[in-house]
């Protein structure tokens, strides 16, 4: 039982720091193979460590985390094909600008959207970590709102193969 736990909250970390790691394909899968483990158990555990991994993101939007070197942006004399289209004076850097003024207008909004977020899935957690970041939303709203999201979300995820099987 207790290296399930482990080996859900490692798997969750691991989704929640690389995004093409499946963690709902794996809540799905424990729901399925182990029908007697707590479904409140398995979504407490993935929404600690989705959260927890999540508010490196969170903490490096917002500056106080310096990131390496090679995650750093450089200045480059000769714009990239990539610059040209969301570089500085482009409407995507103008979209990006506009989105972040209105995120530390209305915080309140941002705490919405990212709890949504954490139940739904849309917009993407992950987007919304950094944008609750750049936003300047407090950490102890980050963790709550993400915390009681990614639990009802993993919770039913994990109760979701015992659901379809009683239907049949």
């Amino acid at each position: 039982m207790f290296g399930l736990v482990g080996l859900t909250f490692g798997v969750a970390l691991g989704s929640a720091l690389i995004p093409f790691i499946s963690v709902e394909a794996w809540v799905v899968g424990v729901g399925a193979r182990w029908p007697g483990v707590s479904c409140f158990l398995v979504g407490l555990v993935v929404a600690v460590a989705q959260v927890s991994g999540k508010l490196l993101y969170f903490y490096a939007a917002r500056g106080d985390i310096k990131l390496p070197k090679f995650m750093q942006r450089k200045e480059n004399p000769k714009p990239s094909k990539f610059a040209r289209w969301v570089g500085p004076g482009t409407r995507m850097h103008r979209w990006g600008d506009w989105i972040h003024v209105k995120c530390k207008a209305h915080p309140n909004w941002m705490a919405g959207t990212h709890a949504v977020s954490a139940l739904v899935g849309v917009p993407p957690f992950m987007a919304t970590s950094v944008l609750a970041g750049l936003a300047g939303m407090s950490t102890a709203m980050f963790i709550a709102t993400g915390m009681v999201g990614r639990f009802a979300r993993f919770s039913f995820l994990a109760a979701s193969p015992a659901l379809v099987m009683a239907w049949f």
